[in-house]
């Protein structure tokens, strides 16, 4: 299904970006009043927590003004109770619901703030809704813009979200990501899941999150090495490991659960969290150790000492954010590393072939000793 979102948006989008941007006569007003604005931010959770110092900064310069956000429901848990937002919009990923929202909030807003990196669909509904559109100038979408803000790739994508604020005249800077919010009923469900599983207060619990994206695998380390790196933790800190990820990675956390030897000192958690459940669950724990995904940056903006593992990625770009994090990357031993280019509509699987030993190659280049060296200097 993602896949086939994506190549819609592609192809037809590109085609509708072009014709629409024969209609665009809009200029930028930059002394213009905001009253309202618009944040659209439709797609992965990670990027999606990394927008929120952007936001934190449009709320400080426009106090009083209405910020709503575009999401979807992949997503719209990120702005639970976040208070720098007025209202959360949430669209459904059908053209009917695209087309309904534009014709009820056409020209709504003062100004749409564009935050996804690569959708053409994002820029089609800014496009409609707003008399002024900030977003990234690459590639046909930034045509239906009034501003535009260079897509700078060398940087922490934090920063350039900031960017598209800086574009505004609004100068703000952040060290570190806002707390995501949760119900007091999903703490009291976490701890209970806990307390069941025989996990204590007091315990050195570690989160394990060994999935990745449905659209990007190849950021995963190797699952034979998650069991070893997590009986060594396990055997040299008494920890507790919960291994977290949706109800499709369960089978995933079994199977690494299968190859270890102090796996009683584990919990296959797999599934059995909501989103705002597992924004709980990471300030339970003394440690968070994952790939390239969502669920590092959950742990990062929840405060906890947070490791990422990347290879397809590059941590400068997307490692865990704020200070003490770390982000390992060993994958200057593949020729194509970086293959991920988000911005660049660049996701693919490994560009060797599955059946090649060069399959994960960057991934593979990360040894358990890397992780526990920086275990070990986080302890």
């Amino acid at each position: 299904m993602v896949f086939l979102v994506k190549f819609i948006d592609k192809h037809v989008g590109n085609f509708i970006c072009n014709f629409l941007s024969v209609f665009n006569k809009k200029k930028y007003v930059g002394d213009m009043e905001v009253n309202s604005v618009l944040i659209v931010q439709l797609w992965g959770i990670g990027e999606t927590i990394l927008t929120l110092p952007s936001i934190e900064a449009l709320r400080k310069k426009h106090p009083e003004a209405e910020i709503d956000v575009l999401a979807t429901s992949r997503n719209h848990d990120v702005f639970f109770q976040n208070k720098n937002i007025s209202s959360i919009i949430t669209l459904r990923t059908n053209l009917l619901s695209i087309i309904n929202f534009i014709l009820k909030n056409a020209k709504k807003y003062d100004l749409v703030i564009d935050m996804e990196e690569y959708l053409n669909i994002s820029a089609i509904i800014s496009f409609f809704v707003g008399r002024n559109v900030i977003g990234y100038s690459h590639n046909a979408r930034a045509k239906l813009y009034t501003r535009k803000v260079r897509y700078n790739d060398k940087q922490h994508a934090v920063q350039t979200f900031l960017d598209l604020m800086r574009a505004l005249d609004i100068r703000y800077d952040s060290g570190k990501l806002p707390r995501l919010n949760f119900s007091k009923n999903d703490k009291n469900l976490v701890d209970k899941f806990l307390r069941d599983n025989k996990i204590r207060n007091g315990d050195f619990l570690v989160c394990v999150a060994p999935g990745a994206a449905e659209s990007a695998k190849a950021r995963m380390w190797p699952y034979e090495r998650y069991a070893e790196l997590c009986d060594e933790i396990i055997e040299r800190h008494n920890a507790k490991v919960v291994f977290i990820g949706n109800s499709d990675e369960a089978e995933l956390i079994k199977s690494i659960q299968d190859k270890m030897e102090r796996k009683d000192n584990s919990l296959n958690a797999g599934g059995r969290m909501t989103l705002n459940q597992l924004f709980y669950m990471a300030c339970k724990s003394k440690m968070f150790i994952g790939n390239d995904a969502g669920p590092i940056h959950i742990a990062a903006a929840q405060g906890v000492k947070t490791i990422g593992l990347f290879g397809p990625n590059l941590p400068i770009r997307f490692g865990p954010y704020g200070k003490g994090n770390i982000g390992i990357y060993k994958g200057y031993n593949c020729q194509f590393s970086p293959c991920i280019n988000v911005h660049k509509g660049k996701v693919p699987d490994c560009l060797y072939p599955r059946s090649s030993n060069d399959y994960q190659k960057c991934m593979k280049n990360i040894s358990v000793d890397d992780v526990l060296k920086e275990v070990e200097k986080m302890v």
